[in-house]
């Protein structure tokens, strides 16, 4: 028999060089996917809990906030209550987190993203795609790392460091500060099993967070109303709230969208599905693009946006696409707070369940620039229920931009050498030279 792997060959030597348990796990998820045997998509795997790479079953526990939850064992709002204080434990949850999400609603709109990439990045892809209009070499994985680190500078308002001169944010300041939040989401290395972390976990992840936040507190009560920490501070959001988002951010908005810019620039020339996109920018839209669809995501019942926003536009068809087969935040965890049965399975309150959102999306097949939306992953990288991803449109935004620069020539790109990151919490290039085929 034929088997046909979810992905190539780069990304699954990607996931096994990052974590290589958490492959072996992922793996088996597609496996237990494809089995003939049936029997219930939840299962129990010591030392870990129930497990489920069934994407209908990993929506149902998202949107099942009276029988799941984010801030027990398991969820990953257990850890940022060690970290953040009891404080996170409305924020992340309940009544408390319902307001904020209702008062940061318009903080990642789609037209807000867009205008906050172009802020941040437009000065640095130019130079960029300068570098490949050249016939130059041009490592994707660090400029990503770069572009992201600028974006956290600009949305945070962290200040130029005392004595340095030129301009800012520069390449070695947002450097530095991607490699900062990268040291933040290593403290999760290791949960996968329990998500109660050392006193000495706490105190260095507590020493980050004050590192990173420590311009806030000026950026939150002086910062012009169009710069992010200015909009929290005119929608309400106290100090104290506006720390935590910028924390979250952190984790939630760096290593992940580095990640999917890197390995979706390699999926499409490994691929050669990067001929497929040129070509379909050449024609004006995407093959068989259907219409967007409405997506009722939210906490509250109302459309959370489009199911597949601009699917006729090539690149947007390819940035979900790419974020189907990476899922770079490729596990989700969540505590049991009430005894349910979900998928078959009878789980009981004080449980953990974690759901393979890479293993669910993958199975959906290989990587395809022009594949249409799936609907029963939807946009599963992304969560679902109330905690469906706030800044969804920015990793978009972020995404599409970097490929529009690389493909800007209508020209197609081939890989010139590559290094995939070892031990760390998301699969990614720590180097990926690219240049014009």
């Amino acid at each position: 028999m034929t088997h046909i792997l979810p992905t190539t060959r780069h990304e699954l030597g990607l996931l096994h060089r990052a974590r290589p348990a958490m492959a072996g796990l992922l793996l088996a998820g597609i496996a237990a996917q494809g089995s003939p045997l049936g029997g219930s998509p939840v299962r129990k795997v010591p030392g870990i809990g129930w497990v489920t790479a069934d994407p209908v079953v990993a929506r149902t526990v998202l949107r099942d906030h009276r029988s799941f939850t984010i801030l027990g064992e398991g969820g990953v709002g257990n850890l940022w209550a060690q970290i953040l204080g009891d404080w996170v434990l409305d924020l992340f949850d309940g009544a408390g987190h319902h307001d904020l999400r209702t008062r940061t609603r318009e903080l990642f709109t789609e037209a807000v993203s867009r205008d906050l990439v172009s802020a941040a990045w437009d000065d640095r892809i130019a130079v960029a795609g300068e570098v490949l209009r050249s016939g130059g070499t041009l490592d994707v994985a660090r400029l990503s790392r770069i572009l992201v680190g600028r974006m956290v500078i600009c949305l945070l308002g962290i200040p130029r460091p005392a004595g340095h001169g030129g301009s800012w944010p520069d390449d070695e300041g947002a450097a530095r500060i991607f490699e900062t939040g990268e040291r933040l989401a290593s403290v999760a290395l290791g949960t996968a099993g329990s998500t109660i972390l050392t006193p000495a976990q706490v105190a260095t992840a507590q020493g980050i967070v004050a590192e990173l936040n420590a311009g806030i507190p000026d950026g939150w009560r002086d910062a012009p109303p169009d710069t992010l920490l200015g909009r929290c501070r005119e929608l309400g959001l106290g100090l104290t709230e506006t720390s935590g988002l910028a924390s979250l951010l952190m984790v939630a908005g760096t290593e992940t969208a580095a990640s999917a810019m890197g390995r979706i620039t390699a999926l499409l020339i490994d691929t050669g599905e990067q001929h497929r996109m040129l070509a379909a920018i050449r024609a004006g839209a995407a093959p068989g693009a259907a219409a967007p669809i409405p997506v009722r995501d939210g906490d509250d019942g109302r459309a959370a946006g489009l199911l597949n926003p601009g699917e006729a536009d090539p690149v947007e068809n390819v940035v979900r696409e790419g974020l189907r087969v990476t899922s770079p935040a490729s596990v989700i965890g969540r505590g049991v707070a009430a005894d349910v049965e979900v998928g078959g399975a009878q789980l009981r309150a004080g449980e953990r369940i974690m759901l393979l959102v890479w293993s669910a999306n993958a199975t959906a097949g290989p990587f395809r620039a022009d594949r249409q939306y799936v609907r029963e992953s939807r946009q599963l990288w992304f969560g679902a229920g109330r905690h469906l991803c706030l800044g969804a449109a920015l990793a978009r935004a972020e995404i599409g931009t970097l490929l529009r620069m690389l493909w800007s020539e209508d020209r197609p790109l081939r890989v010139v050498r590559r290094r995939a990151a070892r031990g760390v919490l998301i699969p990614a290039w720590s180097e990926l030279l690219v240049t014009r085929a």
